[in-house]
Order: C-alpha cells, then sequence, then structure tokens
C-alpha cells in the first residue's frame, strides 16, 4: 500500500468534467459505509437528510484569486504567470510574489513582462523552477489584477474558455469564499447552494469555516515509487476560536465533525497532531496523509473523485481503505459519476 501505483485505477477521458452542472447541488454523491463497504447512490441536495443533526461541517472559506496573467516579453515571445502567494509583499519598488512562468529563452534577473491594463513584472530571482517577480501598474495592483487576471484551472480542463456555458470566476468558487488566497478551488465545496445551507441549519447540523489557502502543490504528481518518500507541499492556513470551540463542543457532545474536503482534512489533522487538541491556530501545512495514519479530528469527510496517483486519494484510502475507496472509483466509473474538480462528490461515513 506504500508503492505509488497501488492508487492508479483507469479512468476513461470522457469522465473528466469539464464544466459543473447547470445547478450546483443537483451533482450526484455517492454515499459509501466506511465501516462495510457499503454504496448508495443519491443527489447532493439530499445531504441534510443523509447527516444528523448532532453533525458539525467544517468548510474551507478559502477564495480562488484570478492570479493567471498573459502577456508578453518586453524582448517580444508569449509569456504567461501564475501567481502563487497572494498578496505577495508590499515594497517600495512594488509587489514581490513567487510564480510559475512560462516563456521562451532563458529567463535572467530583469527580463521584463507587460501584462493588461499597464501592469508589468520582472525577475527577481529563481529556484526550484519557480520565480519571484515584482509586479508595478499605474494603479492599484489589486484591483488591476481582479481586473485582467483569469481563473487557474486544473489542466485536466481543456475546454476552450471562450464561448464556454458556465463563468469559472463564478463557478470555480464555493459559495460561501471570502478569504482571498488560493490558486485552486476546495472542490468538495462547490457543490453547496444557499437552499442547501439553509435546510441544513434547519435540520440543526451547523457549519464551521476553517481556511487554507490551497496552492499550486494540489497538482503535482507524486514522482517517487515510495510513497513514504514523498514530500507535500506548504499552504497557508487558519482554524479561529469560534470554530475550535464548535469542533470541541461537538465531540463532548457525541457528535461528528464531517470535514468538507481534502483541506479541511489536512488543516485539522494538522493542528490535532501539533497542538494536540482542536484550538485557534495558524500558520503553513505540510501534513502528508496516506495509509497508515492515525486520524485525531473527523469523524466523516464530504469529497470529490480524485486523480490517480494523487496524494489526495491516497489520503482518502488512508481514511477508509484503500479497497473500498477504488472499489467505490469503480462502481462510480460504472454509474457514469463526472470525475475531478467539476465532477460529482462522495460522503464517505
Amino acid at each position: 500500500m506504500f508503492l505509488v501505483s497501488d492508487y492508479d485505477y483507469d479512468l476513461p477521458p470522457d469522465r473528466i468534467a469539464q464544466q459543473p452542472v447547470t445547478q450546483r447541488d443537483s451533482s450526484r454523491l455517492l454515499r459509501l459505509d466506511r465501516a462495510r463497504g457499503g454504496i448508495s447512490h443519491h443527489r447532493f441536495y439530499d445531504l441534510p437528510d443523509l447527516l444528523r443533526p448532532s453533525d458539525l461541517l467544517v468548510v474551507n472559506n478559502t477564495r480562488v484569486v484570478p492570479a493567471r496573467l498573459e502577456g508578453i516579453k518586453e524582448t517580444g515571445g508569449r509569456a504567461g504567470a501564475l501567481i502563487l502567494d497572494y498578496p505577495g509583499v508590499r515594497t517600495e519598488k512594488g509587489v514581490i510574489c513567487r510564480c510559475m512562468v512560462k516563456a521562451s529563452g532563458r529567463l535572467r534577473p530583469g527580463t521584463r513582462f507587460l501584462f493588461e491594463d499597464r501592469l508589468s513584472a520582472s525577475v527577481v530571482d529563481a529556484a526550484d523552477g519557480l520565480y519571484t517577480l515584482c509586479f508595478s501598474c499605474d494603479g492599484d495592483f489589486d484591483q488591476t489584477l481582479f481586473a485582467v487576471g483569469r481563473t487557474p484551472l486544473p489542466p485536466y480542463i481543456t475546454r476552450n474558455r471562450d464561448g464556454a456555458p458556465c463563468d469559472d470566476r463564478t463557478c470555480y468558487q464555493t459559495v460561501y469564499a471570502d478569504r482571498d488566497g488560493a490558486v485552486a478551488a476546495p472542490t468538495a465545496g462547490l457543490h453547496f447552494t444557499p437552499n442547501v445551507l439553509d435546510r441544513l441549519a434547519a435540520k440543526g447540523i451547523s457549519t464551521a469555516p476553517v481556511t487554507l489557502h490551497v496552492g499550486h502543490g494540489t497538482f503535482l504528481p507524486v514522482r517517487v515509487s515510495d510513497i513514504r518518500d514523498h514530500a507535500m507541499h506548504s499552504e497557508r492556513f487558519e482554524v479561529p476560536a469560534a470554530t475550535a470551540a464548535a469542533i470541541n463542543a461537538t465531540r463532548r457532545d457525541g457528535g461528528r465533525v464531517v470535514a468538507v474536503g481534502t483541506t479541511v482534512v489536512r488543516t485539522l489533522e494538522y493542528v490535532a497532531r501539533t497542538c494536540g487538541e482542536i484550538r485557534a491556530f495558524s500558520g503553513a501545512c505540510d501534513l502528508f496523509i496516506y495509509p497508515g495514519y492515525n486520524f485525531q479530528a473527523i469523524a466523516a469527510m464530504i469529497t470529490n473523485f480524485h486523480l490517480p496517483r494523487s496524494t489526495l486519494l491516497m489520503l482518502v484510502s488512508a481514511f477508509t481503505g484503500r479497497e473500498k475507496v477504488l472499489a467505490a472509483y469503480e462502481a462510480a466509473i460504472q454509474e457514469k459519476y463526472r470525475f475531478y474538480s467539476y465532477g460529482d462528490a462522495m460522503l464517505i461515513e
């Protein structure tokens, strides 16, 4: 269970969702009993009827920043940049950000890029395949970025955005997102609607937020054969005091903490391991969860269907059991579920 090949499966290309369903909560929901391996099929709008009144849903309120920029090198040739650490560091010379850069030719310190609306950037230095850029513009940097930047999408979404039936700035964002900083959406939360949240509240099922700003590392492949040798990327997080109190009260009263997405799982488990309990805490999370991990914070989770050989699939396998997860994935493929970021969801309890 420690070989990366143990987390492989065959997925027909047409099962990769290229856009969301028209109504978020009409996406499908596979319910998996992790103790027995039982499977049942639902719609996401059934969620309030599947959970218990004593449950607490913990959501990730990070907001995806339009951090992808397209432009040219000052010397000619197309160039693109993806800002990884918004809001960056503000200096007198400009806004310093760590970026992924795609451009022709060698990029030396001082190489300058020109983007839309008089936004420009110059290379400060480079390390480990990433670049430090200094951005400047005539007006406010944040307003300019949000005006001209594009929503970063996962590489497996290959459709042409022009003329697409959905606006990714809206669709690739949870309805409760309010903390700018992510370059990828916490996709398990994309299925929620105000109506579902209202019905959950009416049933007595509470929600509480944490923040983990999802980074580009969520899409990086595991490049080692033994997953125990993989170094996990680090992401900024915060657990508010009110959320910590709600989690501890829920557990004390015998309720379940239900994590909405792997980002919430990693955040809560990191705090539990680091502090010995759930409490208000912030920092950088680099926890890699794979089979053999002893869960301390969560009792159930909602998650999407993940890529083969991914750290996300390994996390779900650690919580549920690899064989049960892969069996559920095979059932989902047979039932023509939609996979990955804009795809369907699972409730594992």
